[in-house]
């Protein structure tokens, strides 16, 4: 299993990065319907993506309380 975040897109490839920061493109026709810059996808085995919902939450939790401990409530 991979999980991966969309950069960018250009054209009909989805530019992705990994967690160890290398980069691998992606054709958007072998993506989840709806995906956008930014989501985080996981790639199974079989190589099967599907957007990481549970990993987005938590690091929009994770950046929320950041903020709060820089900026204040």
């Amino acid at each position: 299993m991979e999980k991966i975040i969309i950069d960018r897109f250009e054209g009909d490839i989805a530019v992705c990065e990994r967690d160890d920061c290398s980069m691998i493109n992606i054709q958007k026709s072998k993506l989840p319907k709806g995906v956008r810059v930014g989501n985080i996808l996981i790639i199974d085995d079989s190589g099967n993506i599907k957007i990481d919902v549970q990993e987005e939450l938590r690091r929009k939790e994770q950046i929320l309380r950041m903020q709060q401990q820089i900026f204040g409530d």
